[in-house]
């Protein structure tokens, strides 16, 4: 009887060590803390969230505002990618990145724990939350290029492995931030979480020193790449169209009109390549502007632009007032800070289940009916909210705690279900050879809609002279939340019609 063949041998080592081996102890030690800092942000910002309403004694407008201000680096984040793709600072186009990133991280949360005046201005103190989210939407691009590089070079056997990792990091960040949060806001003032969560960004700059651009000499390997990704985004563009493989029947497009449209990325496409080619070796304003064409070129596909204008149309009607609500919880219903860290740990599991039950029962589904799904979904989680303002809970003995623990999960598990779709959708969309750009893109224009949303919820409370004493309005301004949450279903005829979570 002949032998079994024995199993590969990635899949003989242990895996961590596998891992080590492939990238380098060093790299997956930055990639696991960047992370792990992403998801470990909201100990510090339920602090900031405090210092606004207890030390500052800001109106839940005002800190809507602000909050929104502070993050909007976020909705900018192609523009770290081209940076850091065209300028190379000293030869080097990642690292030197991140070490700039992480100055701007450390920096603000270490002059906010020190300096009262600062912290108790309204706008030194988002001036230097605005710096902060910039250091941090800078490392997040810039590792995730570096991540992508890696997977790409190291070969096909570890495409899951260091996404795995890099989302595990985050989801372990994320539990831990919101239980320590709010033990540390009932054991420490709120200046020393500050100071306390200093550290995390000094470890992410020091972990800077000991990494190269490339993990384990794959530098070498990128160049020989190059060649084969100018070629494969040719290809993707001269074969079938963008269009036909999404499947848009029942658009209001002509066929006649999608077969130019199918004709002309294929000369604009590989006149773009050409230039980045060109443009390597030469000034980094040439390469800037080849960066800059190649992704207007592709984003004007019909393909692209009408999915992204249906995902950002999609936030913008919704105004965002989850800073009021968390004023609400606070002073008029009295809960904890602890119980809400709690609160926001179940969000973090429930959102870990909504991803599961996604990929299990839902990725085969249209795209259109999945999106359907989600906004009717939020629907009926803002409808408990309006319950809770109302208490209508009451006569039934639902307590508070309960209907905010369980409003929570259940809008956190339901939000999986149109993020989800967007990343798959976003990935599918990206041709081959600005993926990293492009997709980064995609996140901005997603960001830059919840930015404007949250925006257009501080003048929703305005309007409403919603107040830390007078909640009498709210259950009004989350009735035009509900309104706007429904409203882009009338819209899905942006998304293409056949498309589902598997359609590539």
């Amino acid at each position: 009887m002949a032998a079994a063949a024995a199993p590969p041998q990635h899949q003989q080592a242990w895996w961590p060590g596998r891992m080590g081996a492939a990238f380098g102890p060093s790299f997956l030690c930055l990639v696991c803390l960047i992370y792990f800092i992403q998801g470990f942000r909201s100990f510090v910002w339920t602090a900031v969230s405090y210092q606004m309403k207890d030390m500052m004694k800001l109106s839940p407008s005002t800190s809507q505002f602000l909050v929104s201000l502070a993050y909007f680096p976020w909705s900018i984040k192609p523009i770290y990618g081209i940076l850091s793709d065209c300028i190379p600072i000293k030869q080097r186009k990642r690292i030197p990145y991140l070490i700039i990133s992480s100055c701007l991280s450390l920096l603000p949360w270490l002059i906010l724990g020190l300096s009262q005046t600062l912290r108790t201005s309204a706008n030194m103190l988002t001036a230097l939350l605005i710096v902060q989210n910039l250091g941090s939407a800078m490392a997040d691009v810039v590792i995730d290029a570096m991540v992508a590089e890696a997977v790409r070079l190291a070969g096909p056997e570890f495409s899951g492995d260091l996404q795995s990792l890099s989302w595990s990091s985050m989801a372990v960040g994320g539990i831990l931030g919101n239980l320590l949060g709010g033990y540390a806001l009932s054991n420490l003032p709120i200046h020393a979480i500050y100071v306390v969560f200093s550290a995390l960004p000094f470890f992410q700059l020091v972990s800077c020193l000991f990494v190269e651009d490339a993990p384990k000499g794959f530098q070498s390997a990128i160049d020989e790449h190059n060649y084969v990704d100018n070629q494969s985004a040719v290809t993707a563009f001269s074969g079938k169209g963008s269009s036909q493989a999404l499947g848009y029947e029942g658009t209001r497009r002509r066929k006649g009109t999608r077969k130019i449209n199918k004709r002309r990325p294929l000369s604009k496409w590989t006149e773009a390549n050409e230039k980045h080619n060109a443009s390597v070796n030469s000034s980094p304003s040439l390469s800037l502007r080849s960066a800059f064409f190649s992704l207007c070129t592709a984003f004007k596909q019909p393909t692209i632009l009408r999915p992204m204008a249906w995902f950002f149309f999609s936030n913008v009607t919704i105004p965002n007032i989850s800073t009021v609500m968390f004023y609400y919880q606070t002073e008029e219903l009295h809960l904890e800070a602890s119980f809400i860290g709690t609160a926001r740990v179940i969000g973090w599991f429930s959102l870990i289940l909504g991803t599961y039950t996604y990929n299990r029962y839902f990725k085969r589904k249209k795209l259109r009916n999945i999106l359907v799904f989600a906004h009717v979904g939020l629907a009926i989680t803002i409808l408990l909210d309006i319950a809770l303002v109302s208490r209508l809970h009451v006569p039934y003995g639902i307590g508070d705690k309960y209907m905010v623990l369980w409003g929570s999960a259940l809008a956190d598990a339901i939000n999986q279900f149109k993020m989800m779709p967007f990343l798959i959708l976003s990935g599918q969309l990206c041709p081959p050879g600005i993926e990293g750009t492009l997709f980064a893109l995609f996140m901005s224009i997603n960001n830059l809609g919840s930015t404007l949303g949250s925006f257009l919820g501080a003048a929703l409370a305005s309007a409403l002279n919603i107040s830390t004493a007078q909640f009498d309005n709210l259950a009004l301004g989350l009735g035009v939340q509900l309104i706007g949450t429904l409203l882009p279903i009338g819209f899905l005829f942006l998304i293409p019609k056949e498309v589902t979570g598997l359609t590539s």
